[in-house]
């Protein structure tokens, strides 16, 4: 009996380390994203992005694409935004992800909220689309 309590303790505590590093891995990414995005260093968003990802959102009542590459194009290199963000959730299983984060950017006197859909390839994981919203500063 002490020897399958061992063993089931072991096998719970692989799967934790596990599933932490994944995690890790995970955040590194979106970590990629919102400092790459703040800090102007468009080369941490090519790390963090799959090249052919899109960006899309809902404005005029209608769905709108933007081009992944010309998201990470709009940030110059070492010019800082005022944006704030954080890594609200993570989802994963197996080689796919889903991440919700937020970025508060007090000049626009808004919050986004972004989600993200990641994948897995070859050991890395990436942020293969985007889709996002916005709701103003509670006053």
């Amino acid at each position: 009996m002490k020897n399958l309590f061992t063993l089931i303790l072991l096998i719970t505590t692989c799967s934790i380390v596990n599933a932490q590093s994944e995690i890790e891995k995970i955040n590194k990414v979106l970590h990629d994203y919102i400092e790459g995005t703040a800090n102007g260093e468009p080369d941490r968003l090519r790390n963090a992005f799959d090249e052919n990802f899109n960006l899309y959102f809902v404005a005029n009542d209608s769905l709108k694409t933007w081009s992944g590459k010309q998201y990470i194009n709009n940030v110059k290199p070492g010019r800082k935004s005022n944006r704030i963000g954080k890594v609200i959730s993570i989802d994963y299983e197996g080689d796919a992800a889903i991440a919700r984060i937020e970025i508060l950017m007090p000049a626009r006197k808004r919050i986004y909220t972004d989600y993200m859909l990641l994948l897995k390839v070859s050991g890395q994981w990436k942020i293969i689309h985007k889709s996002f919203t916005f709701k103003k500063y509670p006053e």
